[in-house]
């Protein structure tokens, strides 16, 4: 099975958002380059962001979202990001009326039923469980393996958090990689079990 993966850029205080779900300059490292990070060209980064986040990207298979997140972005209109092949979506609630049942994405109750469903449709190819409440739950369930963070710096002081709502403590392997990248520094941790 692929490794479950907690991922998301963040302010230094982890904050993913600010009080009304908008990412601030969080995202702005991913134009602050001259090294596309992907086909369009509307990403470019430094040559140390794009040697270390384009091979994590070509190796996800899956992500994991609560249904917050999906009625924020109106599902991507059903077209999974960043060229993922599956979302899986965390909601007590069915699809949208008039959701395309032939779009890749899956509609659980529970992280548990998600992560689950996830691996199935990721074979040997990376989880990867947006942050927030529902990563925070995800990790609390003892599910993720490895916690990836790009780490901005800006501060919020409040707003959305990185592992939402979790309240207790997760100890964490110290990181084994740390790159600084522009405007971002990449930091990646497995996660103590």
């Amino acid at each position: 099975m692929g490794t479950v993966v907690l991922y998301s850029s963040v302010s230094v205080d982890g904050f993913v958002a600010d009080e009304n779900d908008q990412p601030g300059p969080l995202f702005d490292w991913l134009t602050s380059g001259d090294v596309p990070l992907d086909d369009s060209g509307a990403l470019t980064v430094s040559q140390t962001s794009a040697d270390y986040i384009r091979p994590y990207w070509d190796r996800i298979g899956v992500t994991v979202v609560g249904r917050h997140v999906f009625d924020l972005t109106d599902g991507w209109d059903g077209t999974p990001p960043s060229g993922v092949d599956h979302v899986v979506v965390v909601t007590h609630r069915p699809a949208p009326e008039g959701w395309d049942a032939e779009a890749p994405f899956h509609f659980v109750d529970g992280v548990e039923a998600a992560v689950a469903r996830a691996q199935e449709l990721a074979g040997d190819r990376i989880v990867e469980v947006a942050a927030g409440e529902v990563g925070g739950q995800v990790l609390a369930a003892g599910l993720v393996d490895e916690v990836r963070m790009d780490v901005v710096p800006v501060v919020f002081g409040s707003g959305k958090r990185y592992f939402g709502s979790v309240d207790a403590q997760h100890l964490l392997e110290d990181p084994d990689v740390v790159l600084q990248g522009d405007r971002v520094l990449h930091l990646r941790y497995r996660v103590r079990r």
